[in-house]
């Protein structure tokens, strides 16, 4: 069985090729002392030359068996890491049908626990709104449970003929109660053939680049079907809960192993997002030790198939897919391994499903590391490409960037498509002027959010959409904002300036400049002069100086009191509790933020 470790035999594929590139070289060189004799016929030269043959005979004999042994251990391993017990076969079988019967305009109607009855296919508009779509499926979903009420009722005579043909989906001697709880049962399943044609024709970008990366950490290479599970190999699918890219990842499990925020989200680029399921896959496996229950932890997550392994106190599949009961372990989590064996065997022969299939050209983009900030527009211009065929070579970089809200990050591994009459990437780095060279990120504009605001409102304000800033915010919903609450801003250009105003800094702290009186500062906070004066102990309004540290926000609201323990940095202490070190400094006027000690008593901001 495969194994996710670094050293390990050779695969029986690697070991054939060796032996056939041997084959080639002895049929190409004979030895030197034949070169120049076998074409004289003498009797001495026709014995080597019939001793040659028999070499190369011997040779094709060693190679035959080596062919047929590495194709029956590849076959055998295959079954060793993926097993597929008796109790799967028609599960496997169901979405086998699922992936390349019906396409998106079809679905079917089946029994959520015998994969094995489906009681009919049903077209469903394709043009037609969700809700549409919803009400054609629910109006055969309630016939059908009517039926199976009517069957659990013990009624065996005068059916008709759609009765009769729903009970022999059922065994002979299938129950009443079985009958009325299949009534409960009744699953839509819509068909994804069309879609798992169109990711076979897509897996051809990335195909070999997966095979490599899975085969270098030791893991087995019919892994990389899983994506036919997840996303149908399209690097922008996104799920209703937040999961992206070809392998689906969410933002807190992508967050183990992929830089998420908001400039960069690596999820979505197809390389990176490979290697991070590969060490995901690894991890499950060397929890679980199964293949199978590291397949189901891709969806389920590894605690929960770990509690089944505890529970159950075994590691065999099908009991776990029978017995394991788990609020959170569902219809998906449960079917995951079929569905992943399905599309492994359609994967392996998509010809004898879909016919010829024409795969994509493979992708192999060009890199080079940035060393500073740059626009998109420079980078496209330096290395003559237009901005959308950049933006499409680096799936990774998100929204803002492309929009003029970011700049394209430092230390980003720009991917370029290929060009051979272009210079060496880092040459033509090189090049680009140093005025179009940026030596920091653009800071974010920032608001705190006040009593009565809801989201709508603060979009209407700054110009943007409320799903902008939803996206900005990584927000769950539209609808959960709280006063206090600090939000990005997506803004660029004029808006950035305009929404200065109001935006408070992210420490909460603001320095009072030449020409400020405490009036014109609570005008641009959008704050009262009374509170602004309460909250700082300010006694004279008219009476503020250059330099004067304010608080924006009620400190009684949202600041609490840490007692320094022995070994605390300003640095540790903010790290600790998640705020900025500097907010710490300001609000506390510390003259050496190196200078604190055991006991002392630090104001700190609310998080």
């Amino acid at each position: 069985m495969h194994a996710p470790v670094s050293l390990f035999h050779p695969s029986p594929k690697w070991s054939l090729r060796s032996l056939l590139a041997g084959l080639r070289e002895l049929r190409s060189t004979p030895p030197d002392a034949e070169k120049g004799t076998l074409l004289r016929a003498t009797t001495r030269d026709m014995d080597k030359k019939r001793s040659w043959q028999r070499h190369l005979a011997l040779a094709g004999l060693v190679i035959g068996t080596a062919l047929g042994l590495a194709l029956a251990a590849s076959t055998h391993a295959a079954a060793e890491d993926f097993p597929k017990p008796p109790a799967l076969e028609a599960p496997v079988a169901f979405w086998k049908r699922v992936y390349s019967e019906i396409n998106t305009s079809q679905g079917f109607l089946h029994d959520s626990r015998d994969l094995g009855i489906v009681y009919r296919t049903i077209d469903v508009p394709r043009n037609a709104g969700r809700r549409a779509r919803e009400r054609v499926v629910e109006r055969h979903r309630k016939q059908l449970k009517a039926t199976l009420r009517l069957l659990g009722q013990g009624r065996r005579s005068g059916l008709s003929a759609e009765q009769k043909r729903v009970l022999a989906l059922f065994p002979r001697d299938v129950s009443n109660a079985r009958l009325r709880q299949a009534a409960g049962l009744v699953r839509f399943q819509l068909g994804q053939a069309n879609k798992f044609r169109a990711g076979l024709q897509r897996q051809g970008r990335w195909r070999k680049n997966m095979n490599e990366v899975f085969e270098r950490r030791g893991l087995p290479t019919g892994l990389t079907a899983l994506p036919h599970v997840e996303s149908s190999f399209n690097p922008d699918a996104r799920s209703s809960v937040g999961a992206s890219g070809l392998w689906q990842f969410t933002r807190s499990t992508g967050r183990l192993f992929l830089r998420i925020n908001r400039v960069v989200d690596e999820r979505n680029d197809p390389w990176l997002s490979t290697v991070a399921a590969a060490k995901l896959l690894a991890r499950n496996y060397q929890r679980t030790k199964s293949w199978p229950l590291a397949i189901t932890a891709y969806n389920h997550g590894v605690g929960g198939m770990t509690r089944a392994i505890r529970r159950l106190g075994t590691r065999d599949i099908e009991v776990v897919l029978e017995r394991y009961k788990s609020r959170t372990f569902g219809f998906a989590s449960r079917n995951f391994y079929c569905s992943f064996l399905a599309a492994l065997e359609i994967d392996r022969d998509p010809e004898a499903y879909f016919g010829p299939i024409e795969r994509d050209a493979e992708q192999r983009p060009e890199r080079v590391a940035l060393e500073h900030y740059y626009k998109p527009a420079a980078l496209a211009h330096a290395f003559d490409v237009s901005v959308a065929s950049l933006r499409q070579a680096n799936p990774a970089l998100r929204a803002p960037v492309w929009n003029g809200q970011k700049y394209v990050p430092k230390g980003y591994e720009l991917r370029l498509p290929r060009n051979p009459e272009r210079a060496e990437a880092a040459a033509v780095l090189a090049s680009i002027p140093a005025s179009q060279r940026k030596a920091r990120q653009t800071a974010d504009t920032r608001y705190r959010v006040r009593r009565g605001d809801t989201l709508g409102k603060i979009a209407q304000r700054f110009g943007v959409s409320q799903r902008e800033l939803v996206v900005a915010n990584g927000l769950r919903s539209a609808h959960r904002i709280r006063a206090g609450q600090v939000l990005t801003l997506p803004l660029r250009g004029r808006a950035r300036a305009l929404a200065a105003r109001q935006a408070l800094p992210e420490s909460g702290v603001y320095r009072v400049r030449r020409g400020e009186n405490l009036a014109s500062i609570s005008s641009r906070f959008g704050i009262s002069v009374r509170e602004l004066a309460a909250w700082n102990r300010i006694r004279n309004p008219n009476r503020i100086r250059v330099g004067h540290l304010l608080r924006l926000s009620n400190p009684a609201a949202r600041e609490g009191v840490y007692t320094v323990q022995r070994g605390d940095t300003i640095d540790a202490i903010a790290r600790r509790l998640g705020v900025r070190a500097d907010a710490i400094v300001a609000l506390n006027r510390l003259p050496n933020r190196h200078r604190i000690q055991p006991g002392q008593r630090l104001v700190v901001p609310g998080s």
